[in-house]
């Protein structure tokens, strides 16, 4: 088909690329056994990580949800790329020259790249235009905010003009449509015509894990203005509100660098950029709306499963900042981290305590948080009269629900103490509080469960339930099991003329000779990305066995002790083999009289094949 990125090219691209680099931009990954990384799952919700990563194979598993594939095939499903688009994304990304069959253009894709494309330009066209002199409305609101030209670099912060069309006319220039243009929410459609989204605002860029351009923040800077006082991009293709953290991009190395993690969530760009300035660099707020599950599900990637872990809210101590805590705190229980709430003296944001007191008291902030289930407790209590005995009961009821939410058992008890001593009350009562709450939080997850029959667990053929823990424990299968992975992970390094014969012998677990089919129809590990194409090729339903033979753990100290072992797995296959058509060959001599030309050739194949055993034994 004209257009179609040449083979050679597609293979190229991602033999050239690290897929740890890219996955690891989403999720943090850490060791996981000789050649292999292990991170929780972008794919699904889970707290003990089972995402696999083989780097050396190019490939990834999740033992839990079952997604697996290559490079393209993680860009495909994290961004919606088709084909096309993830391979020119990884091309473009290390500087490679694509090549297109008959030289034609390349084919439709879905438009994502150019909504990617047009935000780019337009983010370069806002940072142009607020080195003009019509920017000076956007530099002195900059200014005002101890924000000076390299800041404004640093974060991509642009200006907007007041004019009607400035942006729709220069990226027309650049070839992008008005269609493509209302796609990526740059401009707007009116009954005047089109028109610029953005116009007489400062712009902040808001980019993904990767650093690309999704979409815009603007604040108002014109009193004429009678828009919103903060404007976003709306819900595009590329960029949903609720699924984006700005300055994400630029805090995740120092999330997962410094030790313990920490997380700092503020409510605006402008925070965001004086807590970098100050020195807290993994600082993050959300993009006009509420910290929520999807935002949650982000850090979870990004923090792992690191129980020590900090997340730190910063909000107002006012009404409107306690109900964000609520909010939040009730979305951070799904974390393994620990949350906590830092509330500035005097309710300043960190922009303006930067501003009123320099970069140390932002520093400083982090220094006065307080756990974030402390912090509800006492919002919780403070709405009560204490002094009096419906006061306190009133208090210990409204208080009880958040200790139930805590899943730690221990840490839950603590809390539960410092309850009793907020409300001087009887630790006992406290208790019964709280496990009440635990009661009606179950009741409200199933209220049914209790007159709900218990029904037998659904049929599923045993095939469909295949998986390395579900194998059976006998000799055989774990030789077959072990030497799979060893000649899916360093077949490679294997003797070439061992690794076809041994590959070629029949196994006796039938799911795992269907890997062992797929591996042995085109026996040559040597080539790049030769293990990835194996496992895609196995038929189903037996291709995730295959995805955890190549991404599980192979017990091993090193890359050479595991070169070692999958030689040997390899060896003791066709000791095997040679073991039972030794007894084979036993059985026919005794039926067969050993003067006769069958005899004696049985007799040669005996001691052949016994030569053949015994070499084998001395090289092990």
């Amino acid at each position: 088909m004209a257009g179609r990125i040449r083979q050679a090219d597609v293979d190229e691209v991602k033999a050239r690329t690290n897929i740890a680099d890219i996955i690891g931009e989403r999720v943090q990954l850490k060791s996981a056994g000789v050649g292999s990384l292990k991170g929780l799952c972008p794919f699904h919700d889970e707290r003990s990580p089972s995402f696999n990563v083989r780097p050396q194979a190019g490939f990834y598993h999740c033992f839990g949800c079952g997604e697996s594939g290559d490079i393209y095939t993680f860009l495909r499903q994290m961004d919606h790329l088709s084909f096309t688009e993830a391979v020119e994304r990884l091309a473009a990304r290390i500087g490679f020259s694509l090549h297109y069959e008959d030289g034609a253009a390349a084919p439709e894709t879905s438009g994502r790249s150019r909504l990617y494309a047009a935000n780019a330009a337009a983010a370069e066209f806002f940072r142009a235009q607020l080195a003009t002199p019509d920017a000076d409305a956007g530099r002195q609101f900059l200014g005002e905010r101890g924000f000076d030209a390299g800041a404004a670099a640093h974060f991509g912060v642009g200006y907007a003009p007041k004019g009607w069309s400035g942006m729709l006319d220069a990226l027309t220039g650049k070839g992008f449509t008005k269609d493509e243009l209302i796609a990526a929410g740059l401009v707007s459609q009116g009954q005047r015509g089109v028109y610029d989204r953005f116009r007489g605002r400062v712009t902040w860029p808001i980019r993904d894990l990767t650093g690309q351009v999704l979409g815009f923040g603007a604040r108002r800077l014109y009193d004429d203005d009678k828009g919103p006082k903060y404007l976003n991009t709306p819900e595009t293709t590329i960029y949903h509100k609720a699924q984006v953290l700005y300055g994400l991009d630029l805090a995740k190395r120092d999330i997962a660098r410094v030790t313990p993690h920490r997380v700092v969530v503020v409510e605006g760009y402008t925070d965001v950029m004086a807590c970098h300035l100050a020195g807290v660099t993994t600082a993050i707020a959300t993009c006009g709306t509420s910290f929520g599950a999807d935002h949650m599900n982000i850090l979870r990637r990004i923090i792992g499963d690191d129980a020590s872990a900090e997340v730190v809210f910063t909000f107002d101590p006012d009404a409107a900042g306690q109900k964000a805590a609520v909010r939040a705190f009730a979305e951070t229980k799904g974390l393994s981290a620990q949350s906590f709430v830092a509330v500035a003296p005097g309710g300043l944001d960190p922009c303006d305590l930067r501003l009123e007191r320099g970069d140390g008291a932002v520093r400083s902030l982090m220094d006065s948080k307080a756990p974030m289930f402390e912090f509800i407790i006492d919002q919780r209590v403070a709405n009560f009269d204490l002094g009096t005995v419906e006061g306190r009961v009133g208090a210990l009821r409204s208080a009880a629900p958040v200790i139930a939410g805590i899943r730690d058992q221990t840490i839950r008890g603590q809390y539960e103490r410092v309850l009793s001593r907020r409300l001087g009350m009887e630790i006992s009562e406290t208790r019964s509080a709280v496990m009440r709450a635990m009661r009606d939080d179950a009741a409200d997850a199933n209220p049914r469960q209790e007159r709900r029959p218990v029904e037998p667990e659904p049929t599923v053929a045993p095939e469909l339930r295949v998986t390395v823990a579900s194998l059976p424990r006998t000799a055989d299968t774990v030789l077959e099991r072990d030497a799979l992975m060893g000649f899916l992970q360093y077949g490679h390094r294997i003797d070439p003329d061992l690794f076809r014969r041994s590959i070629a012998l029949p196994f006796h677990n039938p799911a795992l000779d269907a890997v062992r089919q797929s591996i042995a129809t085109d026996p040559d590990p040597s080539r790049p990305g030769w293990a990835a194409t194996a496992v895609s090729a196995i038929r189903e339903p037996y291709r995730s066995l295959g995805a955890e033979l190549l991404t599980g753990s192979f017990p091993a100290r090193d890359d050479e002790h595991a070169t070692r072992s999958a030689q040997d797995l390899a060896k003791q296959l066709l000791l095997r083999a040679l073991e039972a058509e030794k007894r084979n060959l036993n059985s026919a001599l005794q039926r067969t009289s050993a003067n006769t030309p069958e005899g004696r050739a049985l007799s040669v194949q005996l001691r052949e094949t016994e030569a053949e055993r015994r070499r084998l034994l001395e090289e092990q």
